[in-house]
């Protein structure tokens, strides 16, 4: 990507104009990692920030009016995420009804935290992954996924239990619900 091509016309800051490789180029890395700890997978975490990127491109001055371009990156990709997930979800639906399930056989072995990040419900791995990964204030998640501080500190807390049970578990310890 040519960062003369790609320059918006709006600067971020009053010196310089930034460029969409200005914003790669600080961005990027970190928003795979928070993407990482919502989907478990690196591919999807890398194809999700990639499409957001792309989605800004198209953008072009809408994106570099933007108070917070890497907020920005990240609730794309996230709802990117969401949606391929409902395309999912759906699909495996209609597949049942017309397939009997399949036996989950030859399962990749992962890492016992992504084991576990993936056993909590999506919406408590999303505020997970925001808070401890992109290091986001309670505050700024609501405001990013549209649900108020209290849900998000309620999936927090439920989150942490479940993180902490699921790990126990894992290395043998007493499992307790």
């Amino acid at each position: 990507m040519d960062e003369d091509i790609v320059s918006f016309g709006g600067p971020w800051s009053s010196s310089e104009p930034a460029s969409l490789r200005d914003v790669f180029d600080a961005s990027y890395r970190r928003l795979v990692v928070q993407l990482f700890g919502v989907t478990g997978s690196m591919d999807e975490a890398e194809d999700l920030v990639q499409e957001a990127f792309a989605r800004a491109a198209a953008a072009g001055r809408r994106f570099a009016r933007v108070d917070n371009p890497e907020a920005w990156l990240r609730r794309t990709a996230i709802n990117a995420h969401r949606s391929r997930w409902r395309k999912m979800r759906n699909g495996r639906r209609a597949q049942e009804r017309i397939l009997p399930p399949r036996d989950p056989v030859g399962l990749e072995d992962h890492l016992e935290i992504i084991d576990a990040l993936r056993a909590l419900p999506e919406p408590q791995r999303h505020v997970i992954a925001l808070h401890y990964l992109a290091d986001l204030p309670v505050e700024e998640i609501a405001d990013e996924l549209g649900v108020p501080p209290g849900t998000v500190r309620s999936r927090l807390s439920r989150g942490r239990e479940a993180l902490a049970s699921h790990l126990a578990y894992a290395e043998g310890g007493v499992h307790h619900v």
